[in-house]
């Protein structure tokens, strides 16, 4: 780990001594990464500043220079405080794919609540002990299968690209609604004047608004990635 991202490896991983001098410590990581979090899931990442994230904990920004170097190193602790650990109540249950299946769901609630995370975890980074928490269930829940570390750790990065492939999706509808459901009536406009030219596309839309199947890009999605590791699983046992 390059002296570059030291300082990040303290706060996320400790161990984290308390100031030798200077007045009494009044604030802790844990508060701090939580008043950014309550920043950027309002205005999203470009509104968290330290500025900001020491005026809404009633401190000077100097004072909070004392326990976070940069908005590089908060915004590292806030990922990792809004995303993780894993839920410990949830125990193992059912076969690798009831597992994994529980897993994204879990994955892609936390991603729709604050999805300023997409942006913030984009390229190489330190992560930090509650964000690898969800790795390591993933890929445990693959134990037995018969499929190799790469290969359980391809699967659990594969559905979490479709995590926050959908979130993606989300955040760019807004609050105005579903995102495929505004595609959807927007492909249906296009259809009408110029069907012809897209008959099978024409067809497919018909047939999604028929059975009110444009709405399930996330359950598709899904459902067809556990498929693929289903047979994959398959063929390894053969």
């Amino acid at each position: 780990m390059g002296d570059e991202h030291a300082e990040t490896v303290r706060l996320l991983w400790g161990p984290h001594p308390k100031p030798a001098r200077g007045p009494r410590p009044t604030l802790d990581l844990d508060r701090i990464a939580r008043a950014g979090i309550e920043i950027a899931d309002s205005g999203g990442l470009s509104d968290v500043s330290m500025q900001r994230v020491a005026a809404r904990l009633g401190v000077t920004k100097m004072a909070l220079y004392r326990y976070v170097p940069g908005k590089a190193e908060l915004v590292a602790l806030m990922v990792d405080a809004a995303i993780g650990p894993y839920p410990t109540a949830e125990k193992a249950c059912g076969g690798w794919r009831e597992q994994l299946e529980d897993w994204a769901r879990h994955l892609i609630a936390v991603f729709l609540q604050h999805s300023w995370a997409l942006e913030a975890t984009i390229g190489p980074r330190v992560v930090g002990p509650g964000e690898l928490s969800w790795l390591e269930r993933a890929v445990s829940a693959l134990d037995g299968t018969g499929l190799s570390g790469a290969e359980r750790m391809d699967a659990a990065v594969l559905l979490v690209g479709h995590v926050r492939g959908i979130t993606q999706q989300a955040r760019a509808a807004g609050p105005a609604g579903n995102p495929e459901a505004q595609l959807g009536a927007i492909l249906g406009d296009l259809m009408q004047a110029h069907g012809e030219r897209f008959p099978a596309l024409a067809s497919a839309l018909t047939s999604a608004a028929q059975s009110d199947g444009q709405d399930q890009a996330w359950e598709f999605g899904l459902q067809r990635i556990l498929d693929g590791l289903a047979a994959l699983i398959d063929q390894r046992a053969r």
